[in-house]
C-alpha cells in the first residue's frame, strides 16, 4: 500500500510541477492536442462507416434469414468500435510521446534540472532518439494489444468479467502507460526497454499507483490531453526513484528553477523552448 501511495504521489507532484511552470505546460499540451484530433477523426470515421466495413467483411451472412444478419453485424460493429476505443486508450500515450518527443524531452530535462541542477543526456542525435522511441513504443503497443484482446475475451465470463476483469484491465493498462511515460527520462539515462521493464516489474505497486488512476482518467480524451504534461513530469520523478537518484524534493524547491523555464541554479541560459542548456 505504501508503494501504491508513493506512485500516486508522483502523479500528483507531476501535475503540481507543471501547474507552477506555465510555459512548460503550454508546450506540453501541443502533442496531445494533435494526437486527439487524429484519434477523433479515426473514431468518427469508424462510427460512420463501421457498419459498411463489417457488411463487406461478412458476405456469408447475406443469405441468412432475418434477423440473424443484422444481429451478427450489429454485434461485430459494436465489438469493432469497442476494440478501437481500447486501442485508442492503450496507444494514445505512445503516439503522443512519439509526436511530442522534443517537447517532452525538454519538459523532462527541466524537471531533472529543478531537482538536481543537471539533466542526464543520452548523447544521441534527435533522429536516433526518435527511432528508438518509435521502435520501443511499437513493442509496448503489441504487448498491450495482446493483453487487451485477452482481457476483452475474459470479459464475457459471467460476474467475473463484469467486476474483476475491468479492474485488472486498468492495472494492466496503467503499467504500460508508466513504461511509456518513464521512457522519456530513462532513455536519456541510457536504459533500454528490457531493463526498463525489469525496473518496473520489480516495483509493480509503484507503477500501478501511478498508472492505474491515470488509465482511468485517460478514458476521457480531453482529460488525457491536459494531464499528459504533468504525467511526463511525474514519470520523470518516478524514474529518478527507480534509478535510486534523489527524488525527495521532486520539484518543490522553487529556487532551483525560474517559474518561466529560464536560467536555473546551474547557470544555464534558457533556450527558446524553455529548456536550459545546462547539464
Amino acid at each position: 500500500m505504501r508503494e501504491l501511495g508513493r506512485g500516486f504521489g508522483y502523479l500528483v507532484k507531476g501535475q503540481r510541477w507543471v501547474s507552477q511552470h506555465g510555459k512548460q505546460f503550454g508546450w506540453g499540451l501541443l502533442p496531445g492536442l494533435i494526437t486527439l484530433v487524429l484519434y477523433a477523426a479515426a473514431l468518427v470515421s469508424l462510427a460512420l462507416w463501421g457498419t459498411d466495413l463489417v457488411s463487406w467483411a461478412t458476405p456469408f451472412a447475406d443469405d441468412w434469414s432475418d434477423p440473424w444478419p443484422g444481429l451478427l453485424r450489429g454485434f461485430l460493429t459494436v465489438l469493432l468500435f469497442a476494440l478501437a476505443l481500447l486501442l485508442s486508450v492503450v496507444t494514445f500515450t505512445a503516439v503522443t510521446l512519439v509526436i511530442g518527443e522534443p517537447f517532452y524531452e525538454s519538459l523532462s530535462e527541466q524537471v531533472d534540472l529543478s531537482v538536481a541542477g543537471f539533466a542526464p543526456e543520452s548523447g544521441l542525435p534527435l533522429w536516433r532518439e526518435l527511432l528508438i522511441s518509435v521502435r520501443d513504443s511499437l513493442r509496448i503497443v503489441v504487448r498491450a494489444a495482446l493483453w487487451g484482446v485477452l482481457l476483452f475475451g475474459l470479459g464475457f465470463i459471467p460476474v467475473v468479467g463484469q467486476t474483476v476483469i475491468p479492474v485488472l484491465g486498468f492495472f494492466v493498462t496503467g503499467f504500460f502507460l508508466v513504461e511509456e511515460l518513464t521512457a522519456v527520462a530513462l532513455q536519456r539515462r541510457g536504459v533500454r526497454l528490457r531493463d526498463r521493464l525489469v525496473l518496473l516489474r520489480a516495483r509493480k505497486s509503484l507503477a500501478w499507483g501511478f498508472g492505474a488512476p491515470l488509465a482511468v482518467a485517460f478514458l476521457v480524451p480531453f482529460v488525457a490531453v491536459f494531464l499528459m504534461p504533468g504525467a511526463v513530469a511525474g514519470a520523470t520523478l518516478m524514474a529518478r526513484d527507480l534509478m535510486g537518484e534523489d527524488a525527495e524534493n521532486s520539484g518543490d524547491d522553487e529556487d532551483a528553477e525560474d517559474p518561466d523555464g529560464g536560467a536555473n541554479a546551474a547557470g544555464g541560459a534558457p533556450r527558446p523552448d524553455g529548456a536550459s542548456t545546462a547539464r
